[in-house]
């Protein structure tokens, strides 16, 4: 508890809401919820459509008669669309809403990831620490029985027992090492950085 840098770990969410790319396709989804939003209320102009003819004087023809020359304007209203209209702009604010949401919900998943990852390797650097202070206390005995035992002070079997012991803690400092790497490279994982790099 007392190795938690709580700053340090401010600093931490700070890089993994910066760095994390699931973030930014929260920010994106956002981004196109607006634009939707945007699109849906132009889209009244598309009820609407106005189009002309020009047909030129005495052209009129047995296959194709026309007993109006000159221009011809026509507007036209598309009378469900215009009744969708609203429907599908409070859609698209809805889905707006819900993209805000689920961006303000990473946040807050981030932030106890982050923490979790955090935590846990603090916790395995400590547990290492521990494995190396140890491992060292394990070797200098070993050191210390081997003299003893060269000197006849000592019988085979403690000094046995001595490098049996030795051997262990050396195998589980290398599988703290490892449960360490594996914590850290978790921890980078999420704020998009090497640990080193924060400060």
């Amino acid at each position: 508890m007392q190795s938690v840098s709580y700053p340090f770990l401010e600093k931490l969410v700070a890089a993994a809401k910066k760095n994390y790319p699931k973030l930014k396709t929260y920010e994106a989804r956002v981004n196109i919820a607006k634009a939707n939003i945007q699109k849906a209320e132009f889209d009244w102009f598309n009820i609407f459509s106005f189009s002309y003819l020009r047909s030129p004087d005495n052209t009129t023809t047995l296959v194709n008669p026309s007993f109006l020359n000159g221009y011809q304007y026509g507007v036209t209203a598309n009378v469900g669309a215009l009744l969708q209209k609203p429907s599908a702009v409070r859609v698209a604010k809805q889905e707006l809403e819900i993209a805000r949401l689920n961006q303000s919900e990473y946040d807050l998943n981030i932030e106890a990831i982050v923490q979790q990852r955090y935590f846990y390797y603090l916790g395995q650097l400590t547990m290492l620490n521990w494995k190396t202070k140890s491992m060292e206390n394990a070797e200098r005995s070993v050191k210390d029985l081997e003299h003893k035992f060269e000197k006849g002070e000592e019988t085979f079997e403690a000094y046995n027992k001595s490098v049996a012991y030795y051997t262990v803690v050396v195998q589980e400092k290398i599988k703290s090492e490892a449960e360490f790497l594996v914590a850290k490279s978790s921890l980078e994982e999420i704020i998009g950085v090497k640990l080193e790099t924060i400060k």
